[in-house]
């Protein structure tokens, strides 16, 4: 049993807001939450999102580390066996 007087007002039916239109009801302390971003307007969810990769994030990745043929820290030539 919840103590009273502790816990805020709970609303069951609070409207979620986005550009000015509802956009569903949910349970919250506040009685209207507006947001930016929901799932309906958001480019992942609908389908709209563009992956751009100017630099080549991977390529880039390999030749700083020196995997691949890029070639990077781990690729330079080390010394024969006889002299270390």
């Amino acid at each position: 049993m919840p103590k009273p007087g502790i816990h805020p007002k709970w609303y069951p039916d609070a409207k979620v807001i986005c550009n000015g239109e509802q956009i569903m009801t949910v349970g919250s302390t506040q009685p209207e939450i507006h947001v930016d971003v929901w799932s309906g307007n958001h480019p992942f969810y609908t389908g709209t999102q563009k992956i751009i990769d100017t630099e080549g994030r991977i390529e880039r990745f390999r030749r700083k580390y020196g995997m691949g043929a890029g070639g990077g820290k781990a690729s330079k030539q080390q010394k024969p066996q006889s002299e270390q």
